[in-house]
């Protein structure tokens, strides 16, 4: 009875450390995982900043072209004003002078 009894203790022993050894792989499998997870979310991560990065930048070109543009059509705009000026002036000017 005892030799049975430490039989079973026995089986029992290896059964647990048999268990034990699945649950060490599947944590190590687990672990691994999400080690692997981690890595791609970081990557993914890095992948979308440098995305971000490079529509700000072309926006931000794209904003300083519009920028220059709008410069540009407002000095147009005031040299067209003052050219108009001048010529109302002198039509003034000539005006005046023939009524004198």
């Amino acid at each position: 009875m005892r030799t049975a009894l430490l039989i079973s203790a026995a089986i029992a022993s290896l059964s647990l450390m048999a268990c034990s050894q699945k649950t060490e792989d599947h944590a190590g499998a687990a672990a691994d995982q999400a080690g692997a997870a981690t890595a791609s979310a970081a990557q993914d991560t890095a992948a979308n900043a440098n995305a971000a990065a490079a529509n700000t930048a072309a926006a931000t070109d794209k904003a300083a072209d519009s920028t220059a543009a709008a410069a540009d059509k407002a000095a147009q705009n005031t040299s067209d004003a003052v050219g108009a000026a001048e010529r109302k002036t002198d039509a003034a000017a000539d005006a005046a002078a023939k009524t004198h």
